[in-house]
């Protein structure tokens, strides 16, 4: 491209962070909509890279027809990114649905009326007011969106502005599955990150990752078991890399390793160093350090 022509050109920067895609459209700088006086073609460079550096770009010659396609493609990676992310709903006081089993959004302040939907864990809602049941049970009036609102009993949330809330999200990690101790583990480190129980936290969430590894161990053997893998293509250890099975863990944060030899996860053990590094005095960092030092971690 000659200098003369470079020099008059404006780009035009579209950036999308939570896809990494980039798009830079030269056009020349003419008269607004001056059509006819554009060229043929446009270089357009779409450059597809993380959110912090761009290693690899193309440069592509496009005909100004399909410049609006790939504008459209641009906005739904966009829209997507966003239905990726937390929604979090105007006004009030935020607070997080820790306890999904009372996470009804009812239509008034009582535990037999219309029910409204049912909030999955981690939802994040915004508290408006408050009021008791005949039976002296508390909800909080919250809104989901910008639409949708309604009664939710109190104890189903937590929120870092009430006081004891992490005590009471502890005594919650105690019971469930293993899933469900990581999940609600991930909301109390994602909201308390100064209480004194982030210890016990972080070994709760680490241990409960480790148990799940050996769990997941075992699903995943019987079923490859039955399902005999091919001889020929990927490597035996990607299957087990990739069983579905471990998606919903990944989500919360958790990242497994596998022992190629005995064919058994194990938790990597991020809570475990976050203890010994930032918690070293603390009764826990004792554990941790003995879980990092397991022989049987690969």
């Amino acid at each position: 491209m000659p200098a003369e022509t470079a020099n008059n050109q404006i780009g035009n920067w579209l950036e999308c962070c939570g896809t990494g895609v980039k798009l830079f459209a030269s056009l020349p700088l003419g008269r607004p909509f001056d059509w006819p006086a554009l060229p043929l073609r446009r270089a357009v460079t779409l450059c597809l890279a993380g959110c912090r550096s761009c290693n690899q770009s193309r440069v592509y010659a496009l005909r100004p027809s399909l410049l609006p396609f790939l504008i459209s493609i641009l906005l739904a990676l966009v829209a997507a990114a966003q239905a990726q992310k937390p929604r979090i709903p105007p006004g009030g006081h935020l607070a997080v649905v820790a306890d999904e089993r009372l996470a009804a959004l009812r239509s008034t302040p009582e535990p037999s009326a219309r029910l409204l939907r049912r909030l999955s864990r981690g939802r994040f809602v915004s508290i408006r007011g408050s009021s008791r049941s005949r039976d002296g049970l508390l909800f909080y009036q919250v809104a989901v969106n910008r639409r949708t609102s309604g009664w939710l009993q109190s104890e189903a949330v937590v929120s870092s502005w009430r006081s004891g809330d992490d005590s009471r999200l502890v005594r919650l990690l105690e019971g469930g599955d293993e899933f469900e101790r990581v999940a609600r583990a991930k909301i109390f480190l994602d909201l308390f990150p100064r209480s004194a129980l982030r210890p016990r936290v972080l070994l709760i969430f680490g241990d409960a990752s480790e148990e799940a590894a050996a769990k997941l161990s075992r699903e995943a053997e019987r079923r490859f078991e039955r399902r005999e893998l091919p001889s020929e293509g990927a490597p035996e250890f990607s299957y087990y890399l990739n069983y579905s099975s471990l998606d919903r863990y990944n989500r919360q944060g958790v990242t497994f390793t596998f022992d190629r030899i005995n064919k058994k996860f194990h938790y990597e053990g991020w809570a475990w160093r976050e203890i010994v590094r930032r918690h070293s005095y603390s009764p826990e960092a004792v554990e941790a350090k003995k879980r990092l030092a397991a022989p049987a971690r690969p």
